[in-house]
């Protein structure tokens, strides 16, 4: 069972503040790193000092760190062109001695792209389609030969497909609510299925999908990695899980209901149901940055116990 960090940074982070958590995350044996790749804020928080490029992010901390795996959750694909994307993927990878994971989805919050003059195309998930082509087609070209691509939306012709990542392949993640394209999209390209923010119910659910989709692609379903991705708030007693949840502006009873919160045993507990229905990975959104007692909390009476 993997337990990974995930940072939403769009909220308020500087890089000096991820370091830190990423630094922890590596010194207290969890198995990632990750963040999120957003330039705009949600909610109400101030989101200062201002965004962080996820992936000018991800190749500092390719080289302050030494063994934790470093990805995204997810990257948006509308502020990349595929071919630009590959080569800053496969950087960072060799930067990282070969860490890097790439979870990658079509795009979704407008307001963002608004905010900062992205384009915001109509049709996202055509896009998104292509793009995986591409970037994987790209690693997967052989030294010397060519890689050529003419779709709908992007066209590539005589690309030198350099350069090759460190690893020989860079897992991708994709991951989401859609009943029907979604998996079928993640049993061509992907090497795992990211359920976010979701009950064990419903995950059990899009996990059958998925499972079909895959093996109708001639692929066996536990090929990949099954996983979720979990608000977390944890506290030795009822009185710290209350803090923490005030930290956050959440409420105790609705953390309960929609993540990971409570005692270590309350967590281990739940995390047991979602083990039972194929999960096998758990990204852990840790929206209280400055709390490093949480972190150390959830590896010493939460990790220990899964392990």
């Amino acid at each position: 069972m993997d337990l990974r960090i995930f940072t939403e940074p769009q909220q308020g982070a500087s890089y000096d503040t991820l370091l830190t958590v990423a630094k922890a995350t590596e010194d207290l044996g969890f198995d990632a790193f990750f963040r999120s790749d957003h330039y705009l804020k949600m909610g109400d928080v101030d989101g200062l000092p201002g965004p962080t490029d996820a992936w000018i992010t991800l190749a500092g901390l390719a080289r302050e760190t030494r063994r934790i795996r470093l990805g995204t959750l997810m990257t948006a694909g509308t502020f990349r062109l595929p071919g630009v994307l590959a080569i800053q993927v496969a950087q960072v990878d060799q930067m990282s001695g070969g860490r890097v994971e790439l979870g990658l989805g079509a795009g979704w919050f407008e307001q963002e792209h608004k905010a900062y003059g992205i384009p915001f195309p109509k049709e996202k998930f055509g896009r998104l389609e292509e793009q995986l082509a591409i970037v994987t087609g790209l690693w997967e070209t052989k030294p010397g030969d060519t890689f050529d691509f003419h779709g709908t939306y992007y066209d590539l012709t005589d690309s030198p497909a350099l350069p090759k990542p460190a690893q020989a392949r860079i897992p991708v993640l994709i991951g989401g609510h859609g009943a029907t394209r979604t998996p079928k999209l993640t049993a061509r390209y992907a090497d795992e299925f990211n359920m976010p923010f979701a009950s064990v119910e419903d995950s059990e659910r899009q996990f059958g999908r998925v499972r079909a989709a895959v093996e109708a692609a001639g692929r066996g379903a536990d090929e990949l990695t099954y996983s979720n991705a979990l608000v977390v708030c944890v506290g030795k007693d009822d009185q710290e899980v209350a803090r923490r949840a005030a930290a956050i502006g959440r409420e105790v009873a609705e953390l309960k209901e929609n993540g990971l919160a409570g005692t270590p045993a309350e967590v281990v507990e739940k995390i047991g149901r979602y083990a039972e229905i194929g999960s096998r990975r758990f990204y852990l959104q840790i929206l209280d940055l400055s709390d490093l007692d949480h972190l150390e909390l959830i590896s010493a009476q939460v990790q220990s116990q899964l392990s």
